[in-house]
């Protein structure tokens, strides 16, 4: 699995779904049960932002995790920027190397394990952002296989913080990218 050279592409998509979100459905519910699609939205704008820090190895910067990106002008051209200067951050071999942070957190985390983080929040907050809002998530073949790859590696311990729900059963021969929503505890057949 090279997620460092999917990073781009995978951004690019969560931004053309934020982007195509209407306005009318800032409010409707999403497969994460204590997010409307506002909510998620600015989760997505703020850990984004913090993995682009954490590529560079600096501490985070910027409003705090409640602030509501969404009331300020051009939030979507800032989400799309900020995704792309976060993935290519991530594209330098050196942000892969040590430890990083995406709190500020002295210790912090092997940065692989950040930048998996990063691409799991576009890959699944995209397809949670895309079913809230009736569109096709429109992720390629490789980038689902890199997904599924990572979730695999982590669901369990994904569990254990609280950061995915129980995993719901979907058939073996099922498309892959219902398999990774069931593995990441979200309903593959969600609807609003």
């Amino acid at each position: 699995m090279d997620i460092r050279n999917l990073m781009l592409p995978a951004s690019t998509a969560a931004a053309r779904i934020v982007r195509e979100v209407p306005e009318e459905l800032m409010d409707a519910p999403t497969p994460c049960p204590d997010w409307d699609v506002r909510a998620l939205i600015n989760h997505l704008i703020f850990w984004t932002g913090r993995a682009g820090t954490a590529a560079r190895k600096l501490p985070p910067t910027g409003p705090d995790e409640g602030h509501d990106f969404t009331a300020e002008p051009g939030w979507a051209d800032r989400f799309e920027a900020k995704a792309r200067a976060s993935a290519e951050a991530w594209r330098d071999p050196d942000a892969w190397t040590g430890n990083t942070s995406l709190t500020g957190d002295k210790d912090g985390m092997p940065a692989a394990f950040i930048a998996g983080i990063l691409f799991g929040e576009c890959v699944l907050h995209g397809w949670d952002l895309a079913v809230a809002t009736g569109q096709d998530p429109g992720l390629p073949p490789e980038i689902v296989q890199a997904a599924w790859e990572q979730t695999v590696s982590t669901a369990e311990m994904s569990r254990e913080y609280k950061v995915f729900g129980e995993e719901v059963p979907v058939p073996e021969d099922a498309p892959l990218l219902d398999r990774l929503v069931g593995l990441a505890g979200r309903d593959p057949h969600w609807k609003p």
